[in-house]
């Protein structure tokens, strides 16, 4: 009678190790795939955030405060003033932040096209302004000049009037900001699939213990060391990279916050735009790890299978004998 049992217990052992590996790698590529894209859905905006939408609208808000610059140049200035150096500085910077903006590309061809049409009236309202400076003080001629150029410029418009430099600014504006906020956000997608992870991370977690106890209970020996490693790299790598993951949402929340409102003035630019760099410093750093997720997966499934593989084949040798 005792062969028979023997064999039995053989038999049922090695199914029992081939259907936990099999359960362990279908768990482990699941759970990989799910977090390579999970991570991925989060992590591609912060650097287009970082990189582009942020510097976009602090070249924005660089060109609003320097026209604003260059208007106080042409009120207070005098008949030699609105000429001056300083007003040509300002218009330059104005001039400059825009090409940088539209390099920077946010908003597609729509944006580019607004750049490229705030950049002619600029040099509308230049004009106008260069003209009015020529004419002596109290003449008709520079009075019409100067409220040309302050109808083309939009500082002192009122609300909601469209078609000067400052309203399309702002339109502008608001169109970068819209995308910076899409870039920052966390859609039901995104919940969903880091549902999901957590969902495949704890059953994955569960089966690798669940199989080390099962190997430790059968063959009464410690549990393998890689099979050990695999569920030291599985416990430890999700839940880095779901803090990782947690850090940068807060920290595009954070540099959307900072810029959702125009500067009061154009010292307070470089400040927040300082603000916004430092917030998302490590934006590169952080989209670079999805790298690693492939490959963090591809040695959980190696080690699992180098843990275990050994004592099916033992188990598929006796079988044969």
């Amino acid at each position: 009678m005792r062969p028979p049992l023997r064999g039995t217990a053989v038999s049922t052992t090695g199914r029992d190790l081939v259907r936990r590996l099999r359960l362990l790698l279908v768990l482990a590529t699941a759970t990989t795939l799910a977090l390579f894209f999970a991570y991925r859905g989060v992590h591609d905006d912060t650097v287009p955030l970082s990189t582009a939408s942020t510097p976009g609208i602090r070249a924005v808000d660089t060109a609003r405060g320097a026209l604003r610059q260059a208007h106080d140049v042409v009120r207070d200035g005098g008949a030699e003033g609105d000429t001056s150096g300083e007003f040509l500085t300002q218009i330059s910077v104005a001039q400059q932040s825009l090409a940088l903006a539209a390099s920077e590309n946010v908003t597609g061809l729509a944006g580019r096209h607004d750049v490229q049409t705030v950049t002619g009236l600029i040099a509308v309202y230049s004009g106008w302004v260069e003209r009015g400076g020529r004419e002596p003080e109290g003449s008709p001629l520079r009075a019409a000049f100067l409220h040309y150029a302050e109808k083309v410029l939009g500082v002192e418009a009122e609300a909601g009037t469209e078609g000067d430099i400052m309203s399309r600014l702002d339109a502008l504006r608001g169109e970068q900001l819209a995308e910076a906020r899409r870039q920052a956000a966390f859609p039901w997608e995104l919940w969903l699939g880091w549902c999901t992870v957590a969902v495949l991370y704890a059953a994955l977690c569960g089966a690798l213990l669940e199989s080390g106890l099962f190997l430790r209970r059968r063959f009464r020996r410690p549990v393998p060391v890689r099979l050990s490693a695999a569920t030291a790299l599985c416990a430890a790598g999700v839940p880095v990279l779901a803090w990782q993951t947690l850090s940068a949402h807060r920290a595009m929340t954070d540099a959307v916050a900072g810029i959702r409102v125009p500067p009061a003035g154009p010292d307070a630019v470089p400040e927040v735009a300082d603000e916004v760099r430092g917030v998302l410093a490590d934006a590169g750093f952080w989209a670079s790890l999805s790298n690693w997720i492939p490959l963090g997966g591809a040695a959980v499934v190696a080690l699992t299978l180098w843990g275990l593989w050994p004592r099916i084949a033992e188990y598929r040798f006796r079988g044969q004998r």
